[in-house]
């Protein structure tokens, strides 16, 4: 019976872990490795939880907990060191796509956001929730979420507009 729980949490990972490490890296403003620990400290409370959810809701019940286990990191005053891939140089001209530096203008704007805010235009738009499933993963009223959502949409939506470079 343990192997027959190992394996279905394994397929689960498997089929998931991309998902779910790219709505981390959102929830998290884009810090990759703030989203990996989180990622992995969520599923290992599924593991525990994996008895009674496998047949439920997985996904929801990970999405839950990185939800508020990015709130609660939202809280800390201070993460120590930030550890990074490379060395920050100056990136050569023609490196990046218009694809990646949109990509990067919008995770920096999400970054920006206060964590439950974030948290709710991710989950509404990047998951495509309804609110209702946004107010029950925030654990608020709908109105609540809504609200959230919101300000968050239109926040985004003024750090955007004020980072638009020029065209030459």
């Amino acid at each position: 019976m343990g192997q027959l729980r190992a394996d279905a949490f394994d397929r689960f990972v498997a089929a998931r872990w991309s998902a779910l490490l790219h709505l981390a890296r959102l929830l998290t403003g884009g810090d990759r490795h703030r989203a990996e620990d989180l990622l992995q400290e969520a599923l290992v409370k599924l593991w525990f939880a994996w008895p009674r959810v496998a047949d439920q809701a997985p996904e929801a019940y990970v999405r839950r907990i990185l939800v508020r286990a990015v709130a609660r990191s939202a809280r800390r005053r201070w993460w120590g060191e930030h550890p990074v891939d490379q060395l920050p140089d100056p990136p050569g001209v023609g490196d990046e796509t218009a694809a990646v530096d949109e990509r990067t203008r919008l995770e920096t704007a999400l970054a920006s956001l206060p964590a439950r805010q974030r948290a709710a235009v991710v989950l509404r738009y990047y998951q495509d929730l309804p609110e209702r499933h946004v107010a029950e993963v925030l654990g608020c009223p709908v109105g609540t979420a809504r609200s959230l959502t919101a300000r968050g949409v239109a926040r985004l939506r003024q750090l955007l507009a004020e980072t638009v470079e020029p065209v030459e």
